[in-house]
């Protein structure tokens, strides 16, 4: 079972994911003026579905859930973190002004979580334990989401990034972006490895 210093740290990223995903759905549903229309906006989005999944993940740990507390769960959870807070700082910082509800899920899911998850990584999440494959498994989340993202953009004409937009960029700058965006996220899954392989090693612990 996490210890009670882990589950306090966890409670806490829970949380602030909670506050974000919450933040924004009360800005959106303030918009739209549907509840059903709001959850259906959101859910297009890699910021949100992360945003959830933070807490279910972190919420369990909190609860000392320990199957949610397992290192590759958490890494995994991180990588798709830090691919959120990159994408943000890189393609999309300074696109749109936002106020209210927005500003503060922009700022708890794009500046505030994908800090705390690393650190909780390094600090609290036995080391040790990962395997070179684990960012080939991982990747299964943010391919999925660009599957489903391009198929329902094809549906309605929308999309929910601008450099996922095939009317607007074409589909040969989309598929470019896109496999920047996997190489980026392999790459940074490889480091995560590396180093927890590294760190383990320093007590032992590194199959």
């Amino acid at each position: 079972m996490p210890s009670p210093t882990t589950r306090f740290a966890a409670a806490l990223i829970a949380l602030c994911a909670a506050l974000g995903v919450a933040a924004g759905f009360w800005a959106v549903q303030g918009r739209t003026g549907s509840a059903q229309a709001a959850i259906w906006f959101m859910a297009a989005y890699f910021t949100n579905l992360t945003g959830l999944l933070v807490t279910v993940v972190f919420a369990g740990i909190a609860l000392g859930r320990a199957r949610f507390a397992n290192p590759r769960l958490v890494a995994g959870t991180m990588l798709a973190v830090l691919l959120v807070g990159l994408v943000q700082r890189l393609l999309l910082h300074g696109l749109k002004m936002r106020q209210g509800g927005d500003l503060v899920a922009d700022i708890l899911l794009h500046q505030v979580v994908p800090v705390l998850v690393p650190l909780f990584w390094l600090v609290l999440v036995p080391k040790g334990r990962l395997r070179w494959r684990d960012p080939m498994l991982w990747a299964c989340y943010p391919l999925a989401y660009l599957a489903l993202a391009l198929v329902r953009g094809g549906i309605e004409g929308r999309y929910p990034y601008p450099f996922l937009d095939v009317g607007r960029i074409g589909g040969m700058m989309v598929l470019a972006y896109a496999a920047g965006i996997a190489a980026a996220f392999l790459l940074v899954g490889g480091g995560i490895v590396a180093l927890d392989r590294a760190l383990g090693s320093r007590s032992g612990k590194t199959p």
